[in-house]
């Protein structure tokens, strides 16, 4: 299994971001997110790029979360602080990037990756795509505040409350009708619709659209002054947490004691 890459393409005025490595579904080890924080580092003062477009590769997957191997040497619950704090930097160089952001997303979007789509000023899918966070099944972990504040946001209370209490995914339908998505697209109509997407964007006043988007990231994070370090250390910290990432390691069910 490789570490993977993020890599950047530069076409005219769109940066072209890939999460590539297909053969996990583009889970994301800590190599791809220091990848995406340089890219994102790198495009940020680069007043010539319009429009970012974010997609997976091999056209299975956008992003099935955080390779499970990063969870190895965690002890404690400031272990998990220190990762949620470390990826919300990440997902933060997404979201404050000053121009337009596109996430186009073939099949699974899942935690991690669900996190970076949400991110995203726009997302469009094609009808097999998946979207949940399932850690409650899964791992035993949690979000950063953030992330929570991204998910309601994108989804609504009722919907991310059943993604994360039930660990259920809703497909691309439900995902356009909660406003997440702007757009449903077949596979054969992808790519073009993605290219239209970008000249629509590029052809619009690029100061204004900088301008919007920072105020509209300055209003949503004026609502977010929220302590929930305490959360994600009791999360991290338990042996649930620890029994969790075994069993997801081994492939089977794990046992929840609540400790």
């Amino acid at each position: 299994m490789t570490t993977g890459a993020v890599t950047l393409a530069i076409e005219g005025h769109v940066a072209k971001v890939t999460f590539d490595r297909p053969e996990a579904r583009n889970a994301m080890t800590r190599k791809m997110y220091a990848d995406l924080q340089h890219i994102c580092d790198a495009l940020a003062p680069r007043a010539d790029i319009r429009v970012a477009v974010f997609r997976g590769a091999g056209g299975r997957s956008f992003v099935a979360g955080s390779d499970i191997a990063i969870f190895d040497s965690f002890e404690t619950g400031q272990d998990g602080i220190d990762y949620e704090r470390e990826m919300e930097g990440h997902t933060q160089a997404v979201e404050r990037l000053p121009f337009p952001t596109v996430a186009v997303i073939e099949g699974w979007a899942v935690g991690g990756g669900l996190n970076i789509a949400a991110a995203c000023d726009i997302r469009v899918s094609t009808p097999d795509a998946r979207f949940g966070v399932p850690i409650a099944r899964t791992v035993g972990n949690c979000l950063s505040m953030f992330n929570y504040a991204r998910l309601v946001d994108g989804l609504g209370v009722s919907r991310a409350k059943r993604l994360l209490l039930l660990g259920d995914f809703i497909d691309a339908a439900e995902a356009r009708q909660a406003g997440f998505l702007s757009d449903v697209v077949q596979h054969d109509a992808l790519d073009d619709h993605v290219v239209g997407l970008c000249e629509r964007i590029s052809e619009n006043a690029p100061l204004t659209l900088r301008v919007s988007k920072e105020a509209v990231r300055r209003l949503r994070e004026e609502k977010l002054n929220i302590e929930g370090e305490d959360l994600i250390a009791k999360a991290y910290g338990s042996q649930d947490f620890k029994r969790g990432v075994a069993a997801f390691k081994a492939k089977f069910k794990p046992e929840w004691y609540g400790n």
